[in-house]
């Protein structure tokens, strides 16, 4: 049985991506699926969100994309239970004008994590807060498709066109089976009437992907990654540990089905 591959974007920067991509990674792997996070964002928040220096690495997702590494030469095992990264580094901010001049450049991405697929249950792709080369091949890679965080703000569906049409140009061109396969509202402040009408818009746009799990603003979730831990390990009773976990259960049910085992995470063995 091979992966399934989900993606995690939004060309807008601030929306928490990468915060639901490490954070249902940990807690999906708490619950016994083997999973692989894949950082594909320059910045390597990602990465270092897992407690990894980029600068310290051997061998980063550059080397796998740019120089043919094999994917094994790269993987990082992070003591966070079965979650393993595919780290980043600063080299790959230059990959896009490199990978300009390479054949089938857009499946560079598919072509390397299908050499691994088989030994995980998902692989989650934490794409850049843009739309160029990078994220394509995130895109054209996940072959259950694309989660997109959206934050409870001013403006939030702002810029969302461009994402859809690139999804829509993605799936008729490079991969037939890419989707909306969730939206994840992030950043609720319940103090504000603001938040709740962001609820309501996001639903009306998306009613059948939106998750009903909404993540609140938590500052535990904002200090986690300084720390260089995940929310289950740095916070595990808190507010957003709490929102992520039921975030995790709401999406292996739906993927899974209803009567999917979900077992509770132990935050000592993270």
């Amino acid at each position: 049985m091979t992966a399934r591959i989900y993606c995690f974007a939004n060309q807008k920067g601030g929306v928490a991506k990468t915060t639901t991509a490490v954070n249902l990674g940990a807690y999906v792997a708490a619950s016994g699926r083997r999973v692989l996070l894949v950082d594909t964002d320059p910045q390597s928040n990602a990465t270092t969100c897992l407690g990894i220096n980029p600068r310290t690495l051997s061998a980063t997702l550059y080397d796998v994309l740019i120089e043919g590494r094999a994917v094994q030469e790269a993987l990082t095992l992070t003591e966070r239970l079965n979650l393993d990264l595919l780290p980043s580094s600063t080299d790959l901010a230059g990959a896009e004008v490199e990978m300009a001049g390479l054949l089938a450049r857009e499946r560079l991405l598919a072509r390397s994590l299908a050499t691994v697929s088989d030994k995980y249950d998902y692989i989650f792709i934490d794409e850049p807060p843009s739309l160029g080369l990078l994220t394509i091949n995130g895109l054209t890679a996940a072959t259950h498709g694309v989660i997109i965080p959206v934050q409870c703000e001013y403006l939030a569906l702002e810029g969302l066109s461009l994402l859809l049409n690139t999804v829509r140009q993605v799936r008729e061109i490079l991969n037939d089976r890419l989707v909306i396969a969730g939206v994840v509202l992030t950043m609720y402040d319940a103090r504000t009437n603001l938040g709740q009408e962001v609820v309501d818009e996001v639903n009306r746009f998306f009613p059948k992907e939106t998750f009903q799990t909404i993540i609140p603003r938590n500052v535990r979730l904002s200090e986690a990654p300084s720390h260089g831990q995940t929310i289950l390990s740095y916070a595990p009773m808190s507010a957003g540990a709490m929102a992520y976990q039921a975030l995790a259960q709401e999406f292996i049910q739906r993927v899974e089905g209803a009567h999917a085992r979900m077992p509770q995470p132990s935050p000592a063995r993270s």
